[in-house]
């Protein structure tokens, strides 16, 4: 019986980062609309990635169909140059 290869839902790829080490990043929530009556130090903050962590991260390897995240941001930066 062969193999079944899983797609990739491309719409995770452009929503995580997957790092080097494996990680994956995503960004924060409320940075849309409604940003006079937040502070600018609130909105710095949320400018930055925050890790995905637990099972989640876990479902989300599995739905970007990643095994060795080393090899995968490599093939991504090479698309990019």
């Amino acid at each position: 019986m062969p193999k079944v290869k899983h797609k990739v839902r491309k719409s995770l790829l452009n929503r995580f980062k997957v790092t080097k080490q494996g990680k994956i990043l995503r960004r924060q929530a409320s940075r849309r609309h409604l940003n006079a009556k937040k502070s600018k130090k609130r909105l710095t903050n949320l400018k930055k990635s925050v890790e995905v962590k637990g099972f989640y991260a876990k479902k989300l390897k599995k739905a970007m169909s990643i095994k060795n995240p080393k090899v995968f941001v490599d093939k991504k930066e090479e698309k990019k140059k």
